[in-house]
């Protein structure tokens, strides 16, 4: 450990001071021949046969042929990521089994950057626009050497659409099962002094479940003005209001074998419903080329999320809530790069300023529940604002051992000030700054020309979060409290794999795989358990365990031109706690008191009677919650005629627990989609029309299950107390385009 510490300390430090020392004549006499990865939107010189990491990249126009229902369906097809869609566009990203194991909106260990934009929201998921995405980029590992706090597993990065693509006008429409519909409408420019373009678009659906209704409003657009033959500004804005039911969780499995709509409210009331999101996104990003080898790029961005929704239903009545809950943040920042390319030595060098407030205003609506307590409807149960500063520095540096083997190195500091103010009651206010250190060291060596072997190790890291520093769950059903000695969560991602071009079947493929393990660290969590509350002064939030994920992926891709293609994504994941042996699990007491060997928790009023009890596991050794061990999805095109395609699709997953103490086995699965696309050229106009069937064998399966206590409290936890969403079964859905 005192190696590894030292490691992280002095690597980035000599990265970064390393750009001081490299010539710039050596790099303008030998130019473009290596390259240097960037963070910007408008990434130029990207090539990934130098990288030293496992990356995925999706192109829009793969996108837009495949007719994903969600961003799900074409994340899926980069081998270890997982995804959860809760409703509509919105889904929480997983990477290499990170994080799995929670699902109450906590943030997923990645970094989400769109348009340079670093994104988080209020729920700890990310809301997409399928319709406007140019490209994505997935880099796995940690990948806090480029983009800091929360890439512990990765970082997933989009782009917008841009450029000439976008002239003309297009219209899009689509229709589907549970009254899906969607309605697009897109007109832009291009011209030798400026191109832009202009989105509006709908989606709603009535959506399998009751009460899943939802629906988005878009509005996009990107204007890029060319300054002149070697520099452009430019500038975009997403303007996105949405609205959102429930995610339809039923309870127990039992209630899943049957319909969930035919299930009563009390059957799939969740926790937190009836949301309205607004975001609002706005960029300027000025770029330079110098002597067509180094590039200034300067970001400035600002990202509003203002999030309302109810949470906690009554007893009395599960379709009123307790809390009406007003979320808003405001996320601004800087970030500029300069890079130097040459035949020996590359280099990056950038830094990164967020200015970020979030203020949270929770108001009891309903007091059914809280009038023992002395509340009232309208009186507020949170009031507070947290203010975060960061201020980062990083850079790469690329050297050119060999013929064929290049190395690089990472490194990035970052210094992190948490200013956090309660409103109601000052004494929880506090403040905590953080210096991390990151870093990645890996190379690239070409054994051949269609044959690359690249290795690294990487770091992340994720700060605690005010709750868990100041406040912790400190009213009073909610006893945890806080740890303002937390140290930030750390990991470190050791890869070792290959890349190959190559002829199968007279069809051009690419192939990589690779085989990795991730330790994370002095993971955060309440040492009562998962999502477990007690009355116990020596419950708190600490660094309280260890994971360790290993495993293998492999990515194969065709030529999508050819009369017949396919891509296949594998993922075995070997995800499992080193250490973690203090998690409780919550049972209703039997006939007054609790089962021998767990410990009994009072009311904290009179006459003071057994709520609860606690029984603790030791959950070293086990699998985290899930992880399937192997994934795969494949998909396979024909064009059996001219302007046809039709391409079906597998994805297949082994079982998993749906539980830490891993007691609840979820079954495996493998479900078919297929679906057609014809495409022609009719007068002066593009049209494509589609058909689309999922799930096409009607199999029945959970999207996803979750189970942490005893909750429907009959003294017992077993599979009748999972919280488990249903796969709406066959899915239909078809929509034509015109582009003009």
């Amino acid at each position: 450990m005192i190696k590894y510490n030292l490691l992280k300390q002095v690597l980035p430090l000599a990265v970064i001071s390393s750009f001081t020392l490299v010539s710039p004549q050596i790099l303008a006499d030998d130019l473009g021949t290596i390259s240097v990865q960037s963070t910007t939107i408008d990434d130029r010189f990207e090539n990934k046969r130098d990288e030293a990491s496992s990356i995925g990249i999706i192109s829009g126009k793969e996108i837009d042929k495949d007719l994903p229902k969600n961003i799900q369906d074409m994340l899926r097809r980069i081998p270890g990521i997982t995804t959860e869609v809760q409703n509509g566009d919105s889904l929480k990203i997983h990477i290499r089994g990170v994080e799995n194991q929670v699902f109450m909106g906590e943030r997923p260990g990645v970094a989400v950057v769109i348009d340079g934009v670093p994104v988080f929201e209020r729920t700890g998921r990310v809301n997409i626009d399928l319709d406007n995405i140019e490209s994505i980029k997935v880099i796995k590992g940690g990948a806090s050497y480029l983009f800091g706090d929360d890439a512990l597993a990765g970082a997933v990065i989009i782009t917008t659409k841009r450029g000439a693509d976008n002239a003309g006008y297009r219209i899009d429409l689509e229709t589907g099962s549970f009254d899906t519909n969607k309605a697009l409408l897109q007109a832009g420019f291009e011209n030798e002094q400026a191109n832009g373009h202009l989105q509006i678009s709908r989606r709603e659906t009535d959506g399998y479940y009751d009460d899943a209704d939802s629906k988005a409003d878009y509005l996009n657009g990107k204007l890029q003005y060319y300054i002149d033959d070697s520099s452009d500004l430019t500038l975009g804005m997403e303007i996105s209001d949405r609205e959102k039911g429930s995610h339809g969780t039923v309870t127990g499995k039992t209630a899943a074998e049957n319909d969930p709509k035919s299930k009563d409210i009390w059957s799939y009331n969740d926790y937190a419903n009836n949301y309205e999101v607004d975001l609002q996104k706005f960029f300027a990003t000025y770029s330079k080329d110098f002597d067509n080898s180094s590039n200034l790029m300067l970001n400035v961005y600002q990202y509003t999320d203002e999030t309302k929704f109810d949470s906690d239903p009554i007893n009395s009545d599960p379709t009123r809530y307790s809390y009406d809950n007003d979320y808003e943040q405001v996320q601004r920042g800087f970030k500029s790069e300069y890079r130097t390319d040459g035949k020996t030595f590359a280099w990056m060098a950038g830094v990164d300023l967020r200015d970020n407030t979030y203020e949270n205003e929770v108001i009891i609506q309903n007091d059914d529940d809280l009038a023992w307590r002395g509340y009232s409807n309208g009186d507020f149960y949170d009031d507070n604002k947290t203010d975060e500063d960061v201020r980062a520095f990083y850079g790469e540096l690329k050297y050119k051992a060999t013929d064929k083997l290049i190395l690089t190195l990472n490194g990035r500091n970052d210094y992190i000030e948490v200013d956090y103010k309660d409103k109601l009651d000052p004494t929880q206010s506090g403040d905590e700054d953080f210096n991390v250190n990151s870093f990645r060291l890996g190379g690239n060596y070409a054994l051949k020309d269609n044959l690359d072997f690249y290795a690294n190790a990487s770091t992340g890291f994720r700060t605690p979060t005010p709750e868990q520093l100041f406040t912790g769950n400190s009213h009073p059903d909610r006893l945890v409290a806080a740890n303002p000695d937390l140290d930030p969560e750390e990991s470190i991602n050791l890869e070792i794999g290959f890349r190959m071009s190559t002829h199968l079947f007279g069809i051009a493929h690419d192939i990589d795989a690779s085989i990795f393990q991730l330790d994370r660290d002095d993971y955060i969590q309440a040492t009562a358990g998962q999502y477990t509350r007690a009355d116990d002064a020596d419950n708190i939030y600490d660094n309280i365990g260890d994971v360790r994920n290993r495993g293998l992926e492999l990515a194969i891709n065709s030529d999508m031109s050819k009369m017949f293609s396919w891509d296949i994504a594998y993922t075995y994941l070997d995800a499992e706690y080193k250490s973690y042996d203090n998690f409780n699990l919550k049972t209703a007491p039997i006939a007054g008191g609790c089962p021998s060997g767990s410990t009994p928790i009072r009311s904290t009023r009179p006459p003071f009677a057994i709520v609860d009890c606690l029984t603790a596991y030791d959950n070293g050794g086990n699998s985290v919650p899930r992880t399937p061990e192997h994934n795969l999805n494949a998909i396979l095109r024909i064009r059996p005629a001219k302007y046809w395609t039709i391409s079906t699709e597998m994805q297949a997953q082994s079982s998993y627990y749906a539980d830490e103490i891993n007691q609840e086995e979820i079954g495996g699965r493998a479900v078919f989609n297929v679906w057609a696309n014809y495409e022609r050229q009719i007068g002066h106009a593009d049209w494509s029309f589609f058909a689309r069937v999922d799930n096409i064998f009607d199999r029945d399966y959970y999207n996803t299950a979750r189970g942490y206590n005893d909750s429907n409290d009959d003294g017992v936890y077993d599979g009748e107390d999972l919280s488990i969403t249903v796969n709406p079964g066959i899915v239909f859905s078809t929509g034509l385009s015109v582009r003009f």
